[in-house]
């Protein structure tokens, strides 16, 4: 039976092992959504991300559409998951509630936490930033500058938006965080990976090195680029009173206070750590914030 069971183990750890490094998502089966592939010199691979686009994408041929990068959390993407987000995004653009907008769903593996990790196995940050966003502009009708982009996620894809919203202002208008974590200096505690879940992301990530995890943490970047982000940048922080990140975030918004960056904080009443009842509670006062930091392209 122990013999059986550690067979069961050691499965289970390789089929954990290899997820870690799955670049291509499955095909996208929704109407406006499509799966991309690209060749990556960083993953020496093809990497796959989801791509939607808006009904008058087909129909104004001529025109450039601003995007809107939406990070997954921990877990991973997948075609349901992003398509659930696409079509509460689309009908908004199909009755004028927002601009239409080109939405974009990278790969940032089950725990990929948005970065380059310290042993050079994965580079998130590098593969967004210099091959993901201009494959981007090449192969869509885009509105390919700063204030045509948008960076947003959900809970690890959250400090994922934070991370390369703050650290590279100069190519997004506006940075998002929704559920955002880990947002603390210190990756003592996760709550809700645990202590087992903390230690593995410290390791395979940040190498257990937690010199590392604070070079890499929003809550460093912030203070590295305080200057920058006081003027030019949209930022809000959405989090439910229910959620267990709750402390941190309050204590994010607090560290953003005292370096005088401007940003919107907003905490929803009854609501857990779940992107749905997040977006469910926002309700039409969502949109107001796409439209401040997209007012350029309404109407167009």
């Amino acid at each position: 039976m122990k013999f059986v069971l550690l067979l069961a183990l050691l499965a289970s750890s390789a089929a954990l092992a290899q997820q870690r490094h799955v670049w291509v998502l499955p095909g996208a089966t929704t109407p406006s959504l499509e799966r991309v592939l690209f060749d990556s010199k960083t993953a020496d691979e093809q990497v796959s991300c989801y791509v939607f686009t808006p009904e008058s994408y087909d129909t104004q041929k001529e025109h450039r559409f601003p995007v809107l990068y939406w990070l997954h959390g921990s877990g991973g993407s997948s075609p349901g998951s992003a398509a659930q987000v696409a079509q509460r995004y689309g009908e908004a653009m199909r009755v004028g509630k927002i601009p239409p907008m080109i939405m974009v769903f990278p790969n940032g593996l089950p725990m990929g936490m948005w970065c380059d990790w310290k042993d050079g196995s994965v580079k998130l940050e590098t593969m967004f930033i210099e091959e993901l966003i201009p494959h981007i502009d090449r192969s869509f009708r885009t509105q390919a500058k700063r204030e045509g982009r948008v960076i947003e996620g959900f809970s690890m894809g959250g400090y994922g938006a934070a991370r390369l919203g703050f650290k590279h202002p100069q190519l997004f208008a506006a940075v998002s965080l929704l559920g955002a974590g880990p947002l603390q200096p210190d990756f003592n505690e996760a709550p809700r990976a645990g202590p087992r879940g903390r230690d593995q992301v410290l390791g395979n990530v940040y190498g257990g090195d937690m010199a590392y995890y604070r070079a890499q943490s929003p809550w460093q970047i912030v203070e590295q680029n305080a200057e920058k982000l006081r003027s030019g940048l949209v930022i809000r922080q959405i989090i439910g009173d229910r959620d267990e990140t709750l402390g941190f975030n309050r204590e994010f918004k607090q560290h953003l206070d005292t370096l005088k960056i401007p940003h919107t904080y907003r905490q929803l009443p009854d609501i857990p750590h779940n992107p749905n009842l997040v977006l469910n509670a926002l309700g039409e006062g969502n949109w107001g914030f796409y439209n401040e930091v997209l007012r350029a392209f309404a109407g167009k």
